[in-house]
């Protein structure tokens, strides 16, 4: 026995599922061709069937041809499924793809200034690298914040001269600025006032040009041989400007690397690789804080 199928339009009940049976009936002596005509009436169809095969024979071709019918179409409903589950999650995939781009777009990455000596310039170290503001950009980025550390550091930069040159750092967005600059003037001896009106019109000139920006000052000392008098009052310049201009300060820049031979090049001034470790734990205490 043979069961073919075909779609076409037919009265009765069976019209709604727009599907026609063709029985080809053989038997042990010869083949019989039956329903030729699937735009005739289904009822004159089942009476030819009937008239010529034996009804326990037609009822089983009847089940298995309903049988094999009904698998057809729940294979089909099952195929309609699975492409319409795969297109939702292809859409669904694709939508959340945008919204993480367009996330990621809207967020604007901020700029951290570094404006100092040759501290931050990172003498005498791979200052791309090892210098303690490419660590607090490693910091940043292991946490995953928007922000881009510039390095606008100048070995033997005194504040006249970062006085000097402020403006052409200023070309710049600046979100956050780290003021490390006095140093030098204190191993010259330069004259404590003139130190502090300079850090001050520093100060100035970045809070008129970027009036939202935030303002850290790193705080230095000199050493004895300079005269306790002068050593005390160079110290407290930084405090006083800081509280003044309400800046973040950091208290001691070089703390536990200042005078500690390990830590520091030859010349016992620098930071040697391992002293910027420590230089760059002493800035992140205050500027992971405004982040």
């Amino acid at each position: 026995m043979r069961v073919n199928y075909s779609k076409d339009r037919i009265d009765g009940t069976a019209e709604k599922t727009g599907i026609v049976l063709f029985f080809t009936l053989k038997t042990g002596i010869e083949d019989q061709e039956m329903l030729k005509n699937p735009a005739g009436d289904l009822n004159e169809i089942k009476g030819q069937i009937l008239k010529e095969v034996p009804m326990k024979q037609f009822s089983s071709i009847y089940y298995m041809g309903g049988k094999l019918f009904a698998a057809g179409l729940l294979a089909l409903i099952l195929l309609a499924g699975c492409a319409n589950n795969e297109e939702k999650t292809s859409e669904a995939a694709k939508q959340k793809r945008e919204q993480v781009t367009g996330t990621a777009d809207n967020v604007k990455t901020k700029t951290i200034v570094f404006y100092g000596n040759s501290l931050t310039a990172g003498y005498g170290v791979d200052a791309s690298s090892e210098a303690f503001p490419a660590l607090v950009q490693e910091k940043i980025d292991s946490l995953q914040l928007p922000y881009k550390v510039v390095n606008a550091g100048v070995s033997g930069e005194t504040t006249a001269g970062g006085r000097s040159r402020i403006d052409w750092i200023l070309r710049q967005p600046v979100d956050v600025f780290v003021l490390e600059l006095g140093g030098n003037d204190g191993l010259r001896g330069i004259p404590i006032a003139e130190t502090s009106r300079n850090l001050q019109a520093i100060i100035d000139r970045v809070r008129e040009k970027y009036p939202n920006a935030k303002i850290i000052l790193a705080g230095m000392q000199v050493p004895p041989n300079m005269g306790r008098q002068y050593a005390t009052a160079f110290r407290g310049t930084f405090e006083q400007l800081a509280s003044k201009n309400n800046l973040y300060l950091i208290p001691f820049l070089l703390e536990h690397v200042g005078g500690v031979a390990s830590l520091n090049q030859a010349d016992g001034i620098h930071p040697n690789r391992e002293g910027h470790k420590i230089v760059a734990e002493n800035v992140w205490k205050v500027i992971r804080e405004l982040l």
